[in-house]
């Protein structure tokens, strides 16, 4: 108990620390705490061998994966409060067309360069592993894009499209992938299973968005029963712990094997909630500050995962580049190109695609199940290039996210005042 204590408070003193050597840079604070989490993690101050000290191996950092959880989820929740039915009724029809042609093309262009660079390098890309990772390309992070924003407190077009489009980007993500893992094992095997391919991402979307409605109103309702703030607090602390839970229930109804995805049952409870409850905003406020230190240490951890071995196999890292080339250009052009055909506003057109690029935990977890189905060599590969890329785009991407957005005018450099009471520019 003492070494998890020591490894958890060491961890947020270093992201803290290390935020404030950022600031003079302009990095996002983000940038700064999977920076810490790689120092103390098992490729630096791991290294040691100390316990408590920092994260010794791999396996001690997954210790602490209910706090990633966890945090993904208040992320999630937060991200649905932003869909309340006077902007989705503004935006929302072109906020999926963006998403959907966001994640299509960059699952294209991502799976037509690496099946160009299969017929040059035959021994370490195949077919197969070109579509899986064509798909995992159709996945955004939404953690690190809504860090950026609420540090720097981002308002404006671009922002108000970004997080609904994040959001949906899971949804399309789901169904792209399990269309893409399908037709990888038919190559593999011969065999093509239309359940795994059509029905169980369907069934996945269906149940999140129920049960995550349903949790949505009940917190609405719960919340009512109660009039003090600390109380209220603590009940939206609880449903979310509680959907948290739920999202991590799998079964099988016959052949099909079904579960929930997490950010969507979330981002489904957060819609819900704040559309039924007239006091969520003054909720959610509090709860921005409650989760603070929880969102710091969720990127510390995320630093500490990045696995800096796959820089020494110059073919993970050559078709890393690849991977991480075609999809930038296929978010990109693809909500570019859509936002313009949906006639949004030229910012949004110009800078959109710069906020996508961010890659992490929904391309995580499509790795391991594309791994359990490759279990040799070919799943090998998939994870190694998507952890190369995951580490190359969660610090290079809040970066890229604050300058569009600074960019598009939605940063503004105003003042600021501090806890001491002393105005910073």
């Amino acid at each position: 108990m003492m070494t998890v204590l020591l490894s958890l408070s060491i961890a947020l003193l270093a992201g803290l620390i290390l935020t404030r050597a950022c600031k003079p840079l302009g990095l996002p604070a983000v940038t700064g705490y999977l920076v810490a989490g790689i120092l103390v993690g098992p490729y630096c101050l791991g290294m040691l061998g100390v316990e408590g000290l920092g994260f010794v191996s791999q396996e001690n950092v997954e210790m602490f994966s209910i706090l990633s959880q966890t945090a993904l989820g208040f992320i999630a929740f937060t991200i649905g409060n932003e869909f309340r039915l006077s902007s989705i009724k503004q935006i929302g029809k072109q906020a999926v067309i963006i998403a959907l042609a966001g994640a299509v093309v960059a699952t294209i262009l991502v799976d037509g360069a690496l099946i160009a660079l299969s017929v040059l390098m035959p021994g370490v890309v195949d077919l197969p592993i070109a579509l899986t990772l064509g798909a995992i390309a159709s996945a955004t992070a939404p953690a690190a894009t809504l860090m950026v924003v609420r540090q720097y407190k981002a308002k404006g077009p671009v922002t108000q499209m970004l997080l609904p489009v994040v959001a949906i980007d899971d949804a399309i993500g789901l169904v792209v992938f399990a269309v893409s893992l399908g037709a990888a094992k038919a190559v593999n095997t011969g065999a093509l299973d239309v359940v795994s391919i059509a029905v169980e991402p369907l069934v996945e979307i269906v149940l999140s968005v129920v049960v995550g409605g349903i949790l949505g109103a009940l917190l609405s309702y719960t919340e009512r029963m109660f009039h003090s703030r600390s109380k209220r607090l603590s009940i939206t602390v609880a449903y979310v712990l509680l959907a948290v839970s739920i999202s991590q229930i799998k079964f099988n109804i016959g052949t099909v094997h079904c579960g929930f995805s997490s950010l969507l049952l979330l981002m489904m409870m957060g819609t819900v909630f704040c559309n039924m409850c007239d006091f969520s905003e003054e909720l959610m406020d509090r709860l921005d500050r409650w989760t603070g230190p929880l969102f710091a240490l969720f990127f510390v951890l995320s630093g500490a995962e990045l696995e800096l071995g796959i820089f020494t196999q110059w073919t993970m890292v050559l078709v890393g580049v690849v991977y991480i080339v075609f999809r930038c250009l296929g978010k990109y052009y693809g909500a570019g190109i859509s936002a313009k055909i949906t006639k949004c506003e030229p910012t949004i057109q110009k800078y959109l695609g710069i906020t996508l690029f961010p890659q992490a935990g929904v391309a995580l977890g499509m790795t391991l199940i594309a791994s359990a189905e490759f279990p040799g060599t070919q799943g090998a590969v998939i994870r190694n290039i998507t952890l190369f890329s995951v580490m190359i785009y969660e610090l290079v991407g809040p970066m890229l996210t604050k300058i569009a957005l600074k960019k598009a005018g939605e940063i503004k450099p105003g003042e600021r005042k501090s806890s001491r009471g002393v105005l910073h520019h």
